[in-house]
């Protein structure tokens, strides 16, 4: 089992950064991918980034690429995503995901059935 909890999130104006942080705790976290999604009121959570297990591979939903940075660092258990150039349609819930175990130490994954474990999100807001 893999208990995922996000921090980071709050309130910045548009332009501004952030760091989310997602700590895992279990012996999973090393094992699998993870990613991160968001969602508004009334809407369906959103893919925004996801990493392979090493770390090597990184993908991202189209509005955010170039703006946020997603990483892992194994020794901490800790996933990050850095969120630069923020407009306030950033605004939402962010979550973050995890895969309970990848055969493949390089692939990326972008659908959230794709994944096992889910945190309870930090809000973001960003003010115009």
């Amino acid at each position: 089992q893999v208990q995922l909890v996000e921090s980071g999130g709050g309130l910045v104006q548009a332009g501004g950064s952030l760091r989310l942080s997602c700590a895992a705790s279990g012996r999973t976290f090393s094992s699998g991918a993870m990613g991160w999604f968001r969602q508004t009121p009334g809407k369906e959570r959103e893919f925004v980034a996801a990493v392979s297990v090493n770390g090597g591979r990184t993908y991202y939903a189209d509005s955010v690429k170039g703006r946020f940075t997603i990483s892992r660092e194994h020794a901490k258990n800790t996933l990050y995503l850095q969120m630069n150039s923020l407009k306030p349609e950033d605004t939402a819930v962010y979550f973050c995901a995890a895969r309970r175990i990848d055969p493949a130490w390089d692939r990326t994954y972008y659908r959230e059935h794709e994944y096992d474990y889910w945190g309870q999100g930090t809000q973001v807001t960003v003010s115009s």
